[in-house]
């Protein structure tokens, strides 16, 4: 009777349910709260009543008076995603090829490329803050010797290139050593038989190492796509979080659910729409891109 318990075909729902506790009590339950949420004026101050204001929220997120800010929290969101999704996974994969290349110094390269990534959001923001600080920081020292200036985070025109840099520069590691494990796993024998065809370095990286790290570069894609597009903390650190040339929607989120600008309190059921609108926004474009990546990856 305890071996039937306890067989085989049991042992995996046992360990089933304490996962499934797990993930209900710390992402089902605050997701439908949330859901619930954005139906309610909820300020968060207490002693305020709640009112049901049904799809008041939502409304108001696409209205006239708030388009100026929505769209351009949107537009923003896009070009962080887009800018650190292909400029990241390019650079991330000729890294990658170097690392990938036989030398006793292979452990430490990729050390060093990684250690951005396990520094931390906010080491890394005051770091690149110091650096590109307007007032005697190394960057404007640089530019002073060719009689230059700029704000740098200041510079609205130039605040979101900047953030999209830094936050390459922090994720390129990760990027990197997944790129490296792909190349690594591609048998050698494939190359030497290019090389007797007479395959050139084009011929070789387009027809052997591009198909074969396929897998590679769909997991990347995606895991920098989602990521981008639900960045704020780096640009909090960067740039503050009253910048309108780097407000991204999960800035835009923030501000309104705990009521940072001056003008206006905490609107916790109007921010909880947000982050509905942000929700289905992220998985309607990973999941498009899932769909277009797998479909590459079975074309190559």
């Amino acid at each position: 009777m305890t071996a039937n318990i306890f067989g085989s075909s049991a042992a995996p729902k046992i360990g089933f349910y304490p996962a499934f506790i797990f993930v209900a009590f710390f992402s089902l339950i605050p997701a439908v709260a949330t859901l619930g949420l954005s139906f309610t004026d909820i300020t968060g101050v207490t002693g305020v009543p709640i009112n049901w204001v049904g799809l008041d929220n939502y409304v108001r997120f696409f209205s006239p008076s708030q388009v100026s800010e929505t769209s351009n929290a949107l537009i923003n969101t896009l070009l962080f995603a887009v800018g650190v999704s292909a400029i990241q996974n390019v650079v991330a994969f000729f890294v990658a090829v170097l690392l990938n290349r036989q030398s006793k110094f292979a452990l430490f390269t990729r050390s060093v490329v990684f250690l951005p990534t396990v520094l931390g959001v906010t080491v890394v923001g005051m770091l690149w803050t110091l650096i590109f600080n307007p007032i005697g920081g190394p960057a404007q020292s640089f530019l002073s010797l060719f009689g230059l200036r700029s704000s740098f985070f200041g510079d609205p025109n130039l605040a979101l290139l900047l953030c999209i840099f830094v936050q390459i520069w922090m994720t390129l590691g990760y990027a990197s050593l997944i790129y490296t494990a792909g190349l690594q796993a591609i048998p050698q024998e494939l190359y030497e038989a290019a090389d007797i065809d007479g395959a050139n370095v084009w011929q070789r990286l387009k027809n052997i190492t591009v198909p074969m790290i396929a897998p590679s570069i769909t997991t990347n894609v995606l895991i920098s796509i989602i990521g981008s597009l639900q960045s704020f903390q780096l640009i909090y650190v960067l740039t503050g979080a009253l910048n309108d040339s780097t407000s991204v929607l999960s800035l835009l989120l923030y501000r309104v659910g705990f009521g940072i600008d001056p003008d206006r309190g905490a609107e916790q059921g109007y921010a909880s729409a947000i982050s509905i609108i942000q929700f289905m926004f992220v998985a309607v474009i990973a999941l498009g891109s899932f769909w277009f990546l797998r479909r590459r990856e079975n074309q190559l």
